[in-house]
């Protein structure tokens, strides 16, 4: 048995894993989209480290872009299995591959009337089309939490709850060649116990070799109770005091819901400042709909919280924007507001609007609530960068910038830890989906309390097993 890492390789995006079996039966774990400008990656998306028409079998962890996002190049390029996924996470990707591929088909449609403008004859495809999606999704299967369930004979999956997104799951494989057992676990990505939302994530089985990620594995989180004290501060200081606006980049699926379901608390509670609240992002409205379908997901809290308030998504002056024309007045509004819109890297999407017509006003907030690529606009404005270039315009960073990482769907080191501690069998580890200087640092971690070989693997090395 081996196993290629082929992507999220000391990166923190591009999710891709494959397993080859002693019979030369294949895995692949994810099939994810770079998400990034960096010029060593920037043919990731377009090639493969493996011929798509040789993989068996798609096993998915979870809906995020990173981790499903070319799973219609594949298919496009000759895949000919099926995918398994949770129920939840194929209600997601029906969404989310869509809004992908219509992001694929806009920046190739500019691209081609940019080089025509100049007089070039470059004519660039989108990595995948709507009809792509279409296909992608009729090889869908659905498959639930805590079951084992057979892929091809000496091989069986069993998902568990990773509290990480809607429909996220941890990957156990338990596969049976020559007469021997081995399990072979992925973490996925690990969610956060006590979170709004969703249940708690739950532990795999012991397994021998273990795909672990790592995007934290260097800091720790703010708790709960400081996080809504933060948050709420943050409201009164921008658009109380300052009359400004509070905009939060947030992904669309997970981040954006967890921040209307604790403005939709602190609005029940009385204490939410009257100011109107908008979720900009089409993407959002749809997965928050999506939300409403799965409460099978839901932790005890929520279930609670809904005999008190049926609607957790929805309050008074919360609107969901739709129509592109609303969100262009939100753009030249100078009414104080909370605009929540994605992406969260402020990479794509209806958020490099806002940041275009409001990163140079001190009276504004950005508030950052979760990872972004050192060179994504996020990743920019965290490191202090003083002016930034959009739409080939050159702004000044007047507003203010806010990090919170408490609302990351991701663990933070210690609770990764808390997750891995039964693994008391382990052989050897591969640290994935993660910085290499944070990986370095977890990987000290982890040595205080395992005896594993802890490998970072770079992109494209293989390993036996």
């Amino acid at each position: 048995m081996r196993i290629k890492f082929c992507g999220a390789a000391r990166e923190v995006t591009g999710s891709a894993h494959l397993i080859t079996l002693e019979s030369g039966y294949t895995i692949l774990l994810d099939c994810g989209l770079y998400q990034g400008s960096s010029k060593k990656m920037e043919q990731f998306n377009s090639q493969w480290f493996f011929d798509p028409k040789m993989i068996d079998c798609v096993v998915l962890s979870h809906a995020h872009i990173d981790h499903t996002g070319r799973l219609p190049k594949l298919i496009r390029d000759g895949y000919q299995g099926e995918v398994y996924s949770t129920h939840a996470t194929r209600s997601l990707c029906s969404i989310m591959l869509l809004d992908s591929a219509r992001i694929q088909e806009r920046d190739a449609e500019y691209y081609n009337k940019r080089q025509r403008k100049k007089g070039k004859k470059k004519n660039r495809k989108p990595l995948y089309t709507t009809e792509d999606v279409a296909e992608t999704m009729t090889r869908f299967c659905g498959m639930p939490y805590d079951i084992w369930f057979q892929i091809t004979e000496g091989v069986e999956v069993q998902y568990r709850d990773a509290g990480h997104i809607l429909g996220s799951a941890s990957v156990t494989l338990r596969i049976t060649e020559n007469g021997q057992t081995k399990m072979l676990g992925f973490t996925g990505d690990i969610g956060r116990p006590d979170r709004p939302i969703l249940r708690d994530p739950q532990l795999m089985p012991e397994v021998d070799y273990l795909i672990c990620e790592s995007t934290y594995g260097d800091r720790e989180h703010e708790s709960k109770p400081e996080e809504t004290d933060h948050v709420l501060r943050l409201i009164k200081e921008t658009c109380v005091e300052n009359q400004g606006k509070l905009i939060i980049p947030a992904f669309s699926v997970g981040r954006t819901q967890e921040i209307v379901y604790i403005l939709d608390q602190l609005e029940h509670a009385g204490m939410l400042p009257h100011i109107p609240v908008y979720v900009d992002s089409p993407l959002a409205v749809n997965a928050t709909q999506i939300f409403g379908t799965h409460p099978e997901c839901y932790d005890n809290e929520l279930n609670e919280y809904m005999l008190v308030d049926e609607n957790p998504f929805g309050f008074n002056n919360l609107t969901y924007v739709r129509d592109v024309e609303l969100s262009k007045q939100l753009n030249f509004s100078t009414e104080p507001c909370i605009i929540i819109s994605s992406s969260g890297m402020m990479n794509a999407g209806r958020v490099r609007h806002h940041l275009f017509h409001n990163i140079d006003h001190p009276r504004n907030t950005f508030l950052i609530v979760g990872y972004c690529a050192p060179d994504t606009p996020g990743g920019m404005l965290l490191n202090g960068i003083e002016d930034i270039k959009l739409y080939g315009e050159r702004k000044i960073v007047r507003a203010r910038i806010e990090r919170m990482d408490s609302f990351s769907a991701h663990a933070d080191r210690n609770e990764m830890m808390d997750f891995i501690r039964n693994q008391r069998r382990l052989e050897k580890m591969f640290l994935v989906h993660g910085e290499y200087e944070t990986q370095i640092a977890f990987r000290a971690l982890i040595q205080t309390e395992h005896k594993a070989d802890i490998q970072i693997p770079k992109l494209a090395q293989e390993f036996p097993l």
